[in-house]
């Protein structure tokens, strides 16, 4: 049972509290980037790049960290 919380964890490097707390971080991140979507929707002019700027940081997060994987 263990193996279920450990494996993918190490597999890219981290404990299981590291990538739980970088797994958080982005889950708030892309809940905050749904409520700017949502208040964009209602109205465009607020948060035009707010939803798109945060995909593409959270994006190029993770492939930093393939990057550091990978060497």
């Amino acid at each position: 049972m263990k193996r279920f919380f450990t494996e993918h964890p190490a597999e890219v490097g981290e404990t299981y509290g590291q990538h739980l707390g970088r797994a958080v971080r982005s889950a708030v991140s892309l809940a905050g980037a749904a409520i700017a979507c949502t208040v964009h929707a209602l109205v465009p002019a607020l948060f035009v790049t707010t939803a798109s700027r945060t995909i593409t940081r959270l994006s190029d997060e993770i492939a930093g960290l393939r990057a550091d994987d990978a060497e």
